[in-house]
């Protein structure tokens, strides 16, 4: 007597297929991570790469981005858009790092009523840009500390809505990767 040991996912496993594509930018930009017990609760700097990858069952079957997932050029523009433009040499910093936070205070501003507006700002967007600093500093401030798992995340949740949007719901956003350092990488995905 035999037994038929076949998979039976096997052919719904064969059928499924999808694409992807990758855009990638660089910035430079300051931080520290106040948590940190060693170097880097230094104030510093490095030339971040980041990579979206963007994933689609099909390709689009019509208009401006036909036989793509997603146009390169507008995945370099909302990146450019969301990243590049408010943070490139800028600061990026942890909305409870009061310390650090104080130093970019303007002097003629009262420190606690310039951290409050920024703190509200935060919690209402999970970021505030501001370049309302002592000398005029472009500064992101964000609601978690700036390391690279995080700014990985970050970027995602910006950047998701926008790429379902212009795909029109054909193509998702599938992966963020920040690389701090042309050794060292951080990504993010949801599933």
């Amino acid at each position: 007597m035999s037994v038929n040991r076949t998979d039976p996912f096997k052919d719904v496993f064969h059928t499924m297929t999808s694409f992807t594509v990758t855009r990638q930018i660089a910035i430079d930009a300051g931080h520290r991570v106040m948590t940190h017990g060693s170097k880097c609760r230094h104030l510093h700097g490095h030339r971040y790469t980041i990579e979206a990858t963007c994933q689609a069952d099909h390709l689009q079957t019509d208009g401006e981005q036909s036989d793509m997932v997603l146009d390169f050029g507008f995945l370099k523009d909302v990146m450019m858009a969301e990243i590049d433009v408010p943070c490139d040499h800028g600061f990026l910093a942890h909305v409870g790092d009061t310390e650090l936070l104080a130093m970019f205070c303007p002097e003629s501003a009262a420190a606690s009523v310039w951290q409050d507006d920024i703190r509200r700002k935060v919690e209402r967007d999970g970021f505030c840009l501001t370049s309302d600093t002592r000398m005029a500093t472009k500064l992101y401030v964000l609601d978690a500390n700036p390391t690279a798992e995080q700014l990985s995340r970050h970027w995602y949740r910006r950047l998701k809505p926008v790429v379902a949007a212009r795909s029109g719901g054909q193509a998702r956003l599938l992966e963020i990767v920040v690389w701090e350092t042309p050794l060292c990488r951080a990504a993010y995905r949801e599933s």
